[in-house]
C-alpha cells in the first residue's frame, strides 16, 4: 500500500484565480495515520503530513500564446525557443526575486497536443508568504495573470508592457500544494516504515515514506524500487532489486550529460589557431582525447 502523498489536497487556480490552501482532511494521510496506529513500527506519518506551513509549496504553469514572451526567454538562455533543443539546460533562479522565483524551459513542444507556437514554462517560489517585487502581495494570494507579471519583471520585460503581455500573451495556471515537500521534514529511524515490516506477510509500504536504503527519495525510481523490494519479499522471489544507476562518478555520462546539454554541438577551444592545434596534438591517442572525441566534444582527427 502506498502512504503519504506529496500532492494530497493540491488546489488549482487558473490565469484569474488565485489557487486555495486546502487544508481539509487528506485521506492518504489519515490512512497511514490509521495504520500507524497499530504498531509503531508502521511509522510516524505526522512527522510528514503535519506541518503544512513548513511543508507548503507554489508553483505555475505559464503557457505563452505568441512569439512575445518567448523572445525575452531567448535574451536570457541565448537558445530558441523554438528550436526543439535545450532551452534554459537547467532552473532560472531568481536570486533577488523577494519570493526567490524560479522557472524552467525544457524542451519544446512539452506536451503532445501543444500549438506550434506556444511555449510552456515551469514557474515555482519558495517563499510564498512574502510580498513580490511588482506584485506587492505574497505569490499564494496570486491569480496566474499576477505571477505572470511578476515573472515578466524578473526577466527584464519593460514595465510599461508587463500588463498587457501578463494579460494577453500568456495563460497561466497556480497551483498550490499543502505536502509537497513533506518527504524533506526532519525525520529519524522508524519515521518511515521498513518496505516489509517484520512479521509481515501479506501487505508492505511502497512510495516516497517506506524506508529503503536503496536510493534516495524524490526519485520516481525510489517509488518502483520499493514495489520491487515489497513484491519479491513476500512472494519469495529470489530476484535482485536493481541498484542504483552509478553515473555520479562515472566520466563517460559527466561527459555525455555535457554533449547533451550543448544540443551535440562540439567545443570550440579559444586563442590562436597555433594555440589550438597545439591543445588537440596533446589530446591525441590518449584517453582523455579518445572520450572527448567519442562523446561529441571535440571534432574527430
Amino acid at each position: 500500500m502506498t502512504i503519504g502523498s506529496l500532492t494530497e489536497n493540491s488546489d488549482n487556480g487558473d490565469h484569474h484565480t488565485p489557487a486555495q490552501l486546502n487544508t481539509d482532511p487528506a485521506p492518504a494521510w489519515d490512512l497511514w495515520r490509521k495504520i500507524a496506529a497499530k504498531d509503531p513500527s508502521f511509522g510516524r506519518p505526522d512527522v510528514f503530513g503535519g506541518h503544512i506551513p513548513e511543508t507548503k509549496w507554489m508553483s505555475a504553469t505559464v503557457t505563452t500564446v505568441d512569439d512575445r514572451i518567448p523572445k525575452y526567454i531567448e535574451q536570457i538562455c541565448k537558445r530558441d525557443p523554438f528550436s526543439g533543443k535545450v532551452v534554459t539546460g537547467g532552473i532560472v533562479s531568481v536570486k533577488d526575486s523577494n519570493w526567490l522565483m524560479s522557472w524552467t524551459v525544457n524542451r519544446q513542444p512539452h506536451f503532445k497536443a501543444q500549438r506550434p507556437n506556444e511555449i510552456v514554462v515551469w514557474v515555482y517560489s519558495l517563499f510564498v508568504e512574502r510580498p513580490g517585487d511588482y506584485i506587492a502581495k505574497p505569490m499564494q494570494d496570486c491569480t496566474g495573470e499576477e505571477i505572470t507579471q511578476e515573472w515578466l519583471y524578473h526577466m527584464g520585460v519593460p514595465v510599461e508592457q508587463i500588463p498587457e503581455l501578463a494579460a494577453t500573451a500568456a495563460k497561466t495556471v497556480p497551483v498550490m500544494m499543502p505536502y509537497v515537500t513533506s518527504f524533506f521534514m526532519p525525520r529519524k529511524a522508524g519515521d518511515r516504515p521498513d518496505v516489509v515490516p517484520t512479521g509481515a506477510v501479506n501487505f508492505a509500504f511502497i512510495g516516497q515514506f517506506a524506508e529503503s536504503g536503496r536510493d534516495c527519495i524524490f526519485t520516481t525510481e525510489y517509488s518502483v524500487r520499493t514495489a520491487m523490494e515489497s513484491v519479491y519479499q513476500l512472494l519469495d522471489i529470489e530476484r535482485g532489486v536493481p541498484e542504483v544507476f552509478n553515473s555520479t562518478y562515472d566520466l563517460r555520462f559527466l561527459l555525455k550529460a555535457t554533449s547533451r546539454l550543448r544540443d551535440g554541438e562540439e567545443v570550440h577551444l579559444p586563442g590562436p589557431s597555433p594555440l589550438r592545434n597545439w591543445l588537440l596534438n596533446k589530446l591525441d591517442d590518449n584517453q582523455v582525447g579518445l572520450l572527448l572525441t567519442e562523446f561529441g566534444l571535440l571534432p574527430g582527427r
